[in-house]
């Protein structure tokens, strides 16, 4: 086995071990964030718990978790930073699959909100995961120090409104009456999901205290793989295997989306996310074996198989 197979080996291991933790440890942190109240609330709380426990990659929390260990971050913080944004992703996904919206009936294997309980209350939960997020960022348990409180907040709110997630759905939207082009595409995608996989990178920094100046090696990464991860995602909608994703699949096509499939072709979309996932390594070229696990994570975005 060569140097370069064994690294990679290594950092495959590692991703799988440190998954199963960050897994286990975001759904027990929900569990206990989201206890159900002896109240009329208890559907609001059952249908949060129905969305974000046990389910899901937990990517987003994964990035936090590693981006955070490049500098030697508190783990038990990184955790609830990541319990955070899952949560807010978990909100986008809820409404995303309204009818309004994406009218989907299966996320993550299971119903979707408002099929197994009705649309309101879906509506609510993703609000009330939305207001949380913030509410557990802002909580000096997640960092002592205000500054860097202030700042998580701040990326988080840039990284989920109209200049992010919310913005790159609203294109979303638009593309199913729209013939977008590469750039556009591109753009739309660097928002609706780039966004968020962006700030859990850099969120690791952030609770370290590293300036902006010195994050953007970490940028440059976040940017890349979150390119990758949607090109695996399309080729994924494509061939994919939907027990395996959890979801209906194919939907991009029969709405008349442009996607980089669709535009870039199979072959050359491989090639595209293949390319990205080695410039986002080669972006942390300055670190060592305390960036094995963002390297495994790169790699990860385009084998998966769901």
């Amino acid at each position: 086995m060569t140097f370069a197979e064994d690294e990679v080996s290594r950092g495959t291991q590692l991703l799988l071990s440190t998954q199963a933790e960050v897994a286990a440890g975001i759904d027990q942190l929900f569990d206990t964030l989201l206890t159900i109240p002896a109240d009329p609330r208890g559907p609001l709380y059952e249908a949060m718990r129905h969305a974000a426990v046990a389910g899901g990659k937990r990517l987003r929390p994964l990035l936090v978790r590693a981006a955070g260990d490049l500098f030697h971050v508190d783990r038990s913080l990184t955790l609830r930073v990541g319990a955070a944004v899952e949560a807010m992703h978990v909100y986008s996904l809820i409404h995303d699959d309204l009818p309004c919206m994406d009218d989907d009936d299966m996320r993550r294997g299971k119903p979707t909100v408002h099929k197994a309980f009705d649309e309101a209350t879906a509506v609510l939960a993703g609000d009330s995961l939305h207001a949380l997020a913030f509410e557990w960022l802002c909580d000096p348990v997640t960092s002592s120090d205000p500054f860097v409180r202030g700042e998580l907040c701040c990326e988080l709110a840039r990284a989920s409104g109209p200049a992010g997630m919310a913005g790159g759905q609203m294109m979303d939207l638009a593309a199913e009456t729209s013939n977008f082009d590469l750039s556009t595409v591109t753009r739309l995608q660097q928002l609706k999901t780039g966004a968020l996989i962006a700030f859990s990178v850099e969120a690791g920094a952030i609770l370290a205290r590293i300036p902006p100046d010195g994050r953007t090696a970490l940028r440059g990464y976040a940017r890349d793989i979150g390119l990758a991860f949607q090109i695996a995602d399309d080729i994924m909608d494509v061939e994919g295997d939907e027990a395996l994703a959890g979801k209906a699949l194919h939907k991009d096509e029969a709405a008349g989306k442009a996607t980089f499939v669709t535009l870039m072709g199979l072959e050359r979309a491989r090639e595209q996310a293949t390319a990205l996932v080695d410039q986002a390594i080669g972006h942390l070229a300055s670190y060592g074996e305390e960036a094995t696990l963002l390297r495994a994570i790169a790699r990860y975005v385009v084998e998966r198989d769901r």
